[in-house]
């Protein structure tokens, strides 16, 4: 007697439940039953999360490692990121240039670019642009990162948070509000 088990995990096994638009996109102005069908899909996806053996690594991993869109291990991503505030958590944005095909595999000096660009504040950026034979988003982009890396860098926290401390701060974030005690 051989005895089959599905143990496919809830996010692949659903995947166009996770998939949903009303549980990619963050909540915004929407019509009353699409409120009713956001609540009811997040009440499902958060079932089936609730019984997943990945669940406590999965959370952790979309707390500290990625910031990750759409509904994952039972939260949302206004509830990852008030996890995240609590736990003093930041996570850096994923450059996503490279997988784009951004790079055409000439790399630019990304000091060079802000050198120019100090030493001629009024110049337009298409002019550094030419003369660096690279287009007028690559010189933006390479400011940004130049302007972020020269801010003061926040604190580092030590060690990142526990699966413990993740699965406590969000048990507290993720859990209902009481009703029924009002003050008189």
């Amino acid at each position: 007697m051989t005895i089959a088990l599905d143990t496919t995990i809830p996010c692949v096994k659903f995947a166009a439940l996770y998939q949903n638009p009303l549980l990619e996109d963050e909540a915004g102005r929407e019509s009353a039953a699409e409120r009713r069908q956001r609540a009811a899909l997040t009440a499902r996806a958060a079932a089936l999360c609730a019984g997943c053996p990945f669940r406590e690594q999965c959370l952790t991993d979309a707390v500290v490692g990625h910031d990750v869109a759409g509904f994952v291990a039972g939260t949302t991503e206004p509830q990852r990121r008030e996890i995240r505030a609590r736990l003093g958590v930041t996570v850096a944005p994923v450059d996503n240039d490279t997988y784009a095909g951004v790079n055409s595999g000439r790399s630019f000096n990304q000091e060079e670019i802000a050198r120019l660009r100090t030493a001629n504040p009024t110049q337009p950026l298409s002019s550094i642009a030419a003369r660096l034979g690279c287009s007028v988003s690559t010189v933006k982009r390479h400011l940004r990162k130049a302007n972020a890396m020269s801010k003061a860098p926040k604190p580092v926290r030590p060690m990142p948070p526990t699966k413990a401390q993740v699965m406590q701060v969000a048990a507290e974030v993720v859990a209902p509000e009481p009703t029924g005690s009002v003050a008189a």
